[in-house]
């Protein structure tokens, strides 16, 4: 199942209005369903960083490291016909890479979005 990617800030802005969110110490995940008829029914995904995080150096790096991330659990974990927002948090940057994807896997738990 491949991911689809969230492109447009009204999309962004969407998730953000209509979905649920959950806050970890490495990231916020925001997560919104999409209409039924809506097609394809695969999860997409998007990546943002605001000024808050650092410097364009730290927020490309914090993107970077959500992206590895989305993609060690999204793809077989992310439950279909949903759009996710990650959006990094200061300590993005400095997290051990386990402890990301261990905020990743308990946001998707909490918000109801872990498929097995």
């Amino acid at each position: 199942m491949g991911l689809a990617h969230l492109k447009r800030r009204a999309e962004f802005l969407e998730v953000a209005s209509k979905g649920r969110k959950w806050v970890t110490p490495g990231l916020i995940l925001q997560v919104a369903a999409r209409p039924a008829t809506d097609l394809p029914s695969a999860p997409r995904v998007g990546f943002t960083a605001s000024r808050k995080v650092g410097i364009a150096v730290e927020r490309n790096r914090a993107r970077r490291r959500l992206r590895a991330a989305s993609d060690r659990i999204l793809p077989t974990h992310a439950a279909k016909g949903r759009d996710y927002v990650l959006v990094a948090r200061m300590a993005t940057v400095r997290r051990p890479f386990a402890a990301l994807v261990g905020d990743l896997e308990t946001a998707l738990k909490r918000l109801d979005a872990w498929r097995e």
